[in-house]
């Protein structure tokens, strides 16, 4: 049976599972220790695709919060990982961020800046996004971008508040430096989103059977 067959016959299949599956130490199961690995890799991944995309940032105008490609990737990690790989590689992300490595958005570390409450809203963004795509959430384009708005939403109900609160300024306030100026940046990515996953399942369909 093809990998994309299989995904058919477990509904609760997430990209990840398809494109890079458990290798198997005999027919019945997969080597818990190769699972373990390849588990470990795509956490790792994850929270490395990340930090890089944090680095491809421009900052805005009147706000501490700049547009940067970090949030795209960590929907992204949310729907392709699952909900419990999303959730261990934004916390990697999160954790050695606050340990010093400066992978964050312009190349800052720590829980002081402002805007860190974007990548706690990010974890737990991933994780609904990977409970989202486990349900078949980045199948379709229509249910790819109400996964994609309901991660976004997340995002910011734990960023715009956090950045009121760090910068000691009004939520009225914050909802204009920490999300109206991102709302057609949101847009696109969430476009880019709508086209990536729904295609990238089409094509694992035709490779190996319908899914």
């Amino acid at each position: 049976m093809s990998t994309a067959s299989a995904a058919t016959v477990h509904p609760g299949t997430v990209l990840a599972d398809v494109i890079f599956p458990a290798r198997r130490a005999r027919p019945a199961a997969p080597s818990a220790r190769h699972t373990l690995a390849r588990d470990a890799a795509l956490v790792l991944g994850g929270a490395a695709l990340t930090g890089l995309a944090a680095q491809i940032s421009v900052p805005v105008p009147g706000s501490p919060v700049p547009v940067t490609g970090q949030t795209f990737a960590a929907l992204l990690v949310g729907t392709s990982l699952g909900a419990r790989r999303g959730f261990l590689s934004l916390a990697l992300y999160a954790l050695v961020g606050m340990a010093g490595v400066p992978w964050f958005a312009e190349g800052h570390s720590g829980a002081a800046m402002p805007s860190f409450g974007y990548v706690l809203g990010m974890l737990l963004a991933a994780t609904v996004v990977g409970v989202l795509a486990r349900r078949g959430g980045d199948r379709g384009v229509l249910r790819t971008a109400g996964t994609m708005a309901a991660g976004s939403a997340i995002i910011y109900a734990v960023g715009v508040p956090y950045l009121a609160l760090a910068a000691d300024i009004s939520l009225s306030q914050a909802v204009a430096a920490g999300l109206t100026p991102f709302l057609i940046g949101d847009a696109l990515k969430a476009a880019l989103a709508m086209g990536a996953l729904p295609a990238a399942w089409k094509l694992l369909g035709r490779r190996g059977g319908a899914l």
